[in-house]
Order: C-alpha cells, then sequence, then structure tokens
C-alpha cells in the first residue's frame, strides 16, 4: 500500500497512526499541500477531488478521505468494537468530527501555524465553534476512558489529530481536565510522544 499525506495534516496522521498501530505495512510517499503536489495531473488522475490522505491500496485501487481510509484499514481489528450499537456510537463521532470539529479546529490551527495569523484575530465565531467541539468531548470524556466502550477505538483515533494540536491554534487546553487526560492515554495507546499539554 502507498499512502499519500501531508506530515502537517492531522486527516494524514489519522492514515498514519492507524496503520503503525496495527502493524500495516506501507509506503509514505509526502505530498505537500501547500506547494500544490495534490494538483498535479498525476495526482489527479489518481484523485480527481485533489486531497490527502489517498491510499493506493496492494491491488492499484485509490481510496480517499480519511475516515473511509481507516475504516477500511482496520476491518476486523480491535479498533472496531464489535457491538453493533457501539459501533455506531463510532460512527457518529467519526461523522460528528468531519462535520463539526475538523472545519473548526483545523482552520483555526492551519490560520494561525501556517498563516501566520494572530490567535486574536481570528473570527470569532470560529474560535466559539472550536471551543464548543471541545466541550462537547469534555462531557463525553469526564467519567469515560474512551469515547466508546472501555476501548481505544476508531473514534478516538479520529478525534484526536487536530485536538491534540489545539494549541496551535492558541487554545489552551488546560481547561478541558477529561479532554487533556483523554489525549494522553491516546498518545500512550498510539506511542506517540508527548506534546506536554497540561
Amino acid at each position: 500500500m502507498r499512502v499519500f499525506g501531508d506530515s502537517i495534516s492531522g486527516n494524514c496522521l489519522k492514515v498514519k497512526w492507524t496503520s503503525d498501530h496495527l502493524g500495516l505495512p506501507y509506503d509514505w510517499v509526502e505530498t505537500r499541500v501547500l506547494t500544490g503536489e495534490t494538483r498535479t495531473p498525476d495526482f489527479l488522475a489518481m484523485n480527481p477531488a485533489g486531497q490527502v490522505p489517498l491510499a493506493v491500496l496492494d491491488d492499484g485501487r485509490p481510496l480517499a478521505q480519511s475516515n473511509a481510509i481507516i475504516l477500511h484499514l482496520a476491518r476486523g481489528s480491535a479498533l472496531i468494537p464489535t457491538d453493533p450499537y457501539l459501533q455506531a456510537r463510532m460512527f457518529e463521532w467519526m461523522f460528528w468530527e468531519q462535520y463539526s470539529h475538523e472545519p473548526y479546529v483545523a482552520v483555526a490551527r492551519f490560520q494561525v501555524r501556517y498563516r501566520g495569523r494572530d490567535p486574536a484575530t481570528l473570527e470569532p465565531e470560529l474560535v466559539g465553534r472550536a471551543e464548543a467541539a471541545l466541550d462537547r468531548l469534555e462531557a463525553a470524556l469526564s467519567g469515560s476512558t474512551w469515547l466508546v466502550g472501555d476501548a481505544f477505538s476508531l473514534a478516538d483515533m479520529a478525534l484526536l489529530p487536530y485536538t491534540r494540536s489545539a494549541p496551535e491554534a492558541g487554545i489552551d487546553l488546560s481547561r478541558w481536565k477529561s479532554l487533556t487526560a483523554w489525549i494522553r492515554r491516546s498518545e500512550g495507546v498510539l506511542g506517540l510522544a508527548s506534546l506536554g499539554i497540561s
């Protein structure tokens, strides 16, 4: 398998971390969004949407969209609950992540980290929605170790990358105690170096 991904992207890191956690062999092809590498004719022939991550499976078939890729990679593994209800709850979190979390937390991070914006100049609605997403995670994790059931799942995998990098948007995570504890637990499961979030 080849994975075309940009290492600065949380969506791409989901695919990398899932593959690493499951011990799946792959070749990582660094593909920079900011320099237009996803807009070349060769790349667009594989993914007309011009987005990373993109997995090209062993048989040559392409698969895009981060959550679709990790669902495919994790089939039959402990990252997907066997209980139908818990599996549906996992999907619920994954759909919510792309619609109500990533568009705010990741966009705020991109504006500050890669566009050089002062966090104080970000649109208040963007920051408010990012903080509301973190509030929802905090509420869900208060009294719970993981987002779904009693084990780390793709729900946690999907929400970890951009949540743990929220400080790069100027968002101080220290007020969300259950959330920061979950970040540390998740980093431990995946063997990631801690970002030092207190």
